[in-house]
């Protein structure tokens, strides 16, 4: 065994109670038409060789062996899910039958881990970020972790802004004591962009990453407290979880769970006991950090790696560009000339083909509900 292989696992088996659970339900709509029903955002390989996903699983492994890890999607991810990431047992890839967002994803998995694994830690993970220092985010997690074991303590994963961003959720913090982690005074929705504005000046706001650390405990009586209709109907799914019962007994009472997410269900109630009762903590997240959001947020993306001299990314089988700039264009199989147009999204497959521009890339999701209102099944 390698140096670097002993070390990975003697580094996984020093936090032995620490779970990763990955959600991977979305359906990445502002990336049509490469993301679909069937091959979600998540399911791509937007930043290289590796699926997002991939990269996803990847980068957790030295703090957990392959055994610890939960993938909470949907049905129509499940099986390439399963395929992609060889490793995981079926067990470990759970479907939802009908979208509940992230509250119940996230709380079946601590109702059915406080029954195997009473002190585990639950690391909560979207399936499609990109992280820029691994090493470095490793050791943010692990100090993480240490803090979500010492008691009924909530830790979040907070972006330092770089920009007025209104497509983020903030985090007020208190920095006064500039003693990291940070208490968490309260959560904010995205802002417009004065308000956006304001919480960058203020250099006490961070984005919400929506990557979070608790022990499974926290979390389900965090859920009993605040969600007392969806939590006792988890606890009688994670009752039936490894034996016959639990496929149907999910489909039966899944449904009947609320639609919400985690930061409504449990992070803004919970801030609203003060700082310094809530036990809400923000740890900077300075690792480099891209949730991809749509066409426009990948391009910023790879020019920042590859810097090319004009922006222009082509992927295709050749191309000319000539007075063109700023251009993100997808089509493999065909060669590519860009002449006089700057800034615009073009990405061709087979079935359909997405003209837009970069600063309108964050609407490319309304094409898929005309979609959906259409019944164009096979395009979605």
């Amino acid at each position: 065994m390698t140096e670097k292989r002993k070390s990975r696992k003697k580094s996984a088996e020093a936090r032995p109670n620490f779970h990763p659970v990955i959600l991977a339900g979305g359906r990445g709509t502002r990336f049509w038409p490469l993301s679909r029903k069937r091959r979600a955002k998540q399911l791509l390989a937007l930043d290289g060789k590796q699926t997002m996903i991939q990269q996803t699983v990847s980068r957790l492994l030295p703090l957990a062996p392959a055994k610890r890890f939960w993938i909470i999607t949907n049905q129509d991810s499940q099986r390439e899910i399963a395929r992609q990431i060889p490793r995981l047992s079926r067990q470990q890839i759970i479907a939802e039958p009908v979208g509940r967002n992230t509250a119940p994803a996230i709380g079946l998995a601590a109702f059915i881990l406080l029954r195997t694994d009473p002190e585990a830690v639950i690391g909560l993970f979207p399936s499609d970020h990109v992280i820029g220092d691994e090493n470095r985010y490793r050791q943010v997690l692990e100090k993480g972790i240490a803090i979500a074991a010492a008691g009924e303590n909530i830790v979040i994963l907070g972006i330092r802004p770089t920009r007025a961003e209104t497509g983020y959720g903030y985090i007020e913090a208190d920095v006064t004591p500039k003693k990291e982690p940070f208490r968490v005074r309260r959560f904010t929705e995205k802002p417009d962009p004065e308000g956006a504005a304001k919480f960058l000046a203020a250099r006490n706001y961070f984005w919400n990453s929506g990557m979070f650390l608790w022990s499974a405990r926290t979390l389900a009586n965090a859920l009993r407290e605040h969600l007392p209709k969806t939590a006792p109907l988890l606890e009688k799914i994670a009752g039936t979880f490894g034996t016959g019962k639990f496929t149907g007994t999910l489909r039966r009472l899944y449904p009947m769970c609320e639609n919400i997410s985690i930061d409504y269900a449990v992070l803004e109630p919970r801030s609203l006991k003060g700082e310094q009762k809530s036990n809400i903590f923000c740890l900077p997240a300075d690792f480099g950090w891209n949730d991809l959001g749509s066409w426009n947020a990948l391009h910023e993306h790879h020019v920042a790696k590859s810097q090319p001299a004009d922006s222009n990314l082509i992927s295709a089988e050749g191309s000319f560009t000539l007075n063109a700039a700023g251009n993100y264009i997808h089509a493999p199989n065909k060669f590519v000339a860009v002449v006089g147009v700057n800034d615009l999204v073009v990405v061709e497959t087979d079935d359909a083909l997405l003209i837009t521009t970069r600063a309108q890339a964050q609407d490319v999701g309304k094409i898929v509900k005309y979609l959906d209102e259409e019944r164009l099944h096979k395009l979605v």
